[in-house]
């Protein structure tokens, strides 16, 4: 099964100088729990709930700090025309639970694990995937 099969292709997206208030924002509205931030389609970073605690609450800063400063950076990306199988081998190899799908430079669709376990068949990679991404991180004192 391809991902563009499976994707979510009515992405909600912001740009890098959009406020973390407004990235909260707008995972309420859509009730998701990570927004790509994109320069016009090109997509550049990902705020994910996780990130806005971290990197936005726990460092100190307010609900005006922009998304470029609380952003994952190195984005990890499939393409619609990418294996579902192949899509959770990454996930789990890269511990994320979204996948932005792109093409021609352009954010075209997500893809949550949630999605991959959506087929019977994709069910065993999907729980895979989701025990490489849930390892227990070991706390630091």
């Amino acid at each position: 099964m391809k991902l563009r099969d499976i994707m979510t292709n009515q992405i909600s997206a912001v740009k890098p100088d959009s406020s973390v208030s407004d990235v909260a924002s707008a995972m309420r509205d859509h009730n998701i729990g990570s927004v790509p931030v994109c320069q016009g389609k090109k997509p550049v970073g990902i705020v994910t709930d996780r990130d806005i605690t971290i990197r936005n609450v726990a460092d100190g800063r307010n609900a005006n700090a922009r998304a470029q400063d609380v952003m994952s950076k190195d984005l990890v990306c499939g393409t619609p025309d990418m294996d579902a199988q192949k899509a959770a081998e990454i996930m789990g190899a890269n511990q994320i639970r979204r996948l932005p799908i792109v093409e021609n430079e352009e954010i075209v669709g997500m893809v949550a694990l949630g999605d991959l376990a959506v087929s019977n068949k994709l069910e065993m990679e999907a729980g895979n995937a989701l025990t490489y991404i849930s390892t227990p991180s070991k706390p630091t004192e």
